[in-house]
């Protein structure tokens, strides 16, 4: 089995006031956990046990939705933890901040894009930028725990920085004010994890 559950890289409360520690210390233990528990439980047995997560959403469209889901589930948030940090914020530099003043015209109105995307994300999915097959960014959402790397998705491509919408993610603090979880989340981005995220899809 190559797969574990990862631990935070910062303390529960570490990204307070903007998520609180209630809602980092469910999200982490509960709602990711089940995710992780339940995809080592689909897979055991059988030849994805062998297979990275990427082998897996690349013909997820074959998969049991337990496989679907809960694969989904467990690499997103994985992603998720990495691009917040208690010290993020502030904007893109070098090669990224190039690539999305290219492709969105400057970094304000890729970020109206994202905002648009994650607030109008109907019912519970995730809001994602991502590097398609011709190194081309590009701004999408995905339902429940889909990801642009499953052939499912109509957006194909490598996230580099994904923002949760479930509720789950933001109702403790938040309710039902989603668009100021999403302003608050741009206070936590980790930019120097995005870059050598990019760097790592431009490969």
């Amino acid at each position: 089995m190559n797969f574990e559950f990862p631990a935070l890289p910062y303390a529960y409360d570490a990204l307070e006031p903007h998520i609180d520690k209630l809602t980092m210390e469910i999200h982490h233990t509960k709602h990711h956990k089940a995710y992780f528990d339940k995809f080592v439980a689909a897979i055991q047995g059988t030849e994805s046990e062998s297979k990275s997560l990427e082998e897996i959403f690349s013909t997820i469209s074959k998969a049991p939705l337990a496989v679907r889901n809960n694969g989904g589930g467990l690499y997103n948030h994985s992603l998720f933890w990495q691009i917040l940090s208690p010290n993020g914020g502030g904007l893109p530099t070098g090669k990224l901040a190039e690539a999305i003043d290219l492709k969105f015209g400057s970094f304000e109105d890729f970020k109206t894009k994202f905002n648009d995307a994650a607030a109008n994300r109907f019912g519970s999915g995730w809001a994602w930028l991502s590097v398609k097959a011709d190194k081309s960014l590009c701004v999408c959402s995905s339902a429940n725990q889909d990801n642009p790397l499953m052939d499912v998705h109509d957006c194909p491509g490598k996230p580099i920085l994904g923002l949760d919408v479930w509720e789950h993610a933001y109702y403790l603090k938040y309710q039902n004010r989603r668009p100021d979880y999403i302003n608050a989340f741009w206070n936590l981005v980790n930019w120097e994890k995005v870059s050598d995220n990019y760097q790592e899809a431009m490969k």
